[in-house]
C-alpha cells in the first residue's frame, strides 16, 4: 500500500449527532478506518444567492481513494443538506504504520 493511495475525506454536517451518525455509518460499513469530528465551527458561504452564517461540524475520514465515490454515495444518502460538502484530499506521506494501518481497515472491503 502507497500513500498516495490513501486519502482523508472532509465532511461538514449541520449537527454533532449527523455527524456521529456519518461517521459510524462509515466506519461500520468500512467505508473508513476512522473518523474525527471537530465540533461546531462557523461556516460563511453563499447559497441560493444570499450570504449565510451558520454553525457546522467538520468529520475527516481516513480511506483508500478506491472507496471514496463509494463513501461520498453513501453519505449523500443520509445527509441533511442538499448539496453536502464531501471533499477527498489526497495523503502525500506521514507515519507509515499509521497509514498500512488505514489500507488495512478498508481495502480488505474490495
Amino acid at each position: 500500500m502507497t500513500e498516495d493511495s490513501l486519502c482523508f475525506v472532509y465532511i461538514t454536517a449541520s449537527s454533532k449527532g449527523e455527524a456521529n451518525s456519518i461517521g459510524e455509518l462509515l466506519v461500520q460499513q468500512k467505508l473508513a478506518a476512522c473518523v474525527n469530528i471537530f465540533d461546531e465551527m462557523t461556516s460563511i458561504y453563499r447559497w441560493q444567492g444570499k450570504i449565510e452564517k451558520s454553525s457546522e461540524f467538520v468529520i475527516i475520514a481516513k480511506t483508500h481513494q478506491l472507496l471514496v465515490d463509494d463513501l461520498c454515495e453513501k453519505v449523500k444518502q443520509i445527509h441533511s443538506y442538499e448539496c453536502p460538502c464531501i471533499v477527498s484530499i489526497p495523503v502525500e506521506g506521514g507515519n507509515h504504520e499509521f497509514l498500512d494501518w488505514i489500507g488495512q481497515q478498508v481495502i480488505e472491503r474490495k
